[in-house]
């Protein structure tokens, strides 16, 4: 039998895409999930991952996070940036309130998170965790996006790490063929179709990405949360790339 992997990409707030794949793959993915050897991801693919392999059964309570978390973030004057709003305390507090006590057991080498050193931008790939709270500590570093999320970045055996997607946007691990995530428009394995003539692509961290147009736009929406009806939107979305990915590459029985 195939042995198969899942990569889910840095995504900001667009990480409602990767939830919308999670539903499909849960309700539709049998045939694919018989097969899943890990799920790896960074900054939001990494949370997505995490829901994959830990807590499939809070997957809608981890989408009615996500759209209170971008609503709080929408009315803050200057979105996470604004002054005495803590975004990594929220982070944290939904993280916390999803994983089950065993979170981290069930992560165990099934489970690998892009993480980047703070000082050297060197990439480190965390599959090992000894508790849940090393669990949640790196699921918070490969978000943490510097000036963005804060100034301190977040201490992890001993040293200091930031967003995975700024070393490792889309990691491929290496047994084994990694079906690749993303909500930007390129040539992974479950994306948006690319509307438009143009075939140019650029690279960031180890993900390609079809410059385009709406592209520019879903860029600004990781950052800057869109409204509750477009993240409900692609949430769908990805629901639907993932349901034509399954049939289009036979794993729909």
């Amino acid at each position: 039998m195939t042995v198969v992997n899942l990569s889910f990409s840095g995504a900001g707030f667009l990480g409602a895409y990767h939830l919308g794949v999670v539903g499909a793959l849960l309700r539709h993915g049998d045939k694919l999930l018989s097969s899943l050897k890990a799920c790896a991801g960074a900054s939001a693919g990494a949370l997505a991952a995490t829901i994959m392999i830990t807590a499939p059964d809070k997957l809608q309570h981890c989408k009615e996070f996500t759209y209170r978390f971008a609503s709080n973030v929408r009315s803050q004057r200057f979105g996470a940036v604004t002054p005495g709003y803590d975004f990594m305390l929220e982070l944290r507090e939904g993280i916390e309130e999803i994983l089950p006590p065993n979170a981290h057991q069930l992560a165990n080498e099934r489970l690998h998170i892009s993480i980047t050193h703070s000082k050297t931008f060197k990439n480190r790939m965390v599959s090992s965790f000894t508790s849940r709270e090393d669990l949640i500590k790196v699921l918070l570093a490969s978000s943490f996006l510097p000036v963005y999320a804060g100034m301190k970045p977040v201490k992890f055996q001993g040293q200091k790490w930031i967003d995975g997607g700024i070393s490792d946007c889309l990691p491929v691990l290496p047994v084994g063929r990694t079906i690749t995530v993303s909500p930007f428009s390129g040539p992974q394995d479950i994306s948006p179709t690319h509307k438009g003539i143009s075939k140019l692509h650029f690279r960031l961290a180890n993900m390609s990405i079809m410059l385009s147009k709406d592209n520019i736009i879903r860029l600004n929406q990781a950052l800057f949360p869109p409204s509750l009806p477009r993240l409900k939107a692609l949430d769908q979305e990805g629901y639907q790339d993932a349901v034509c990915f399954l049939k289009k590459d036979g794993w729909l029985q």
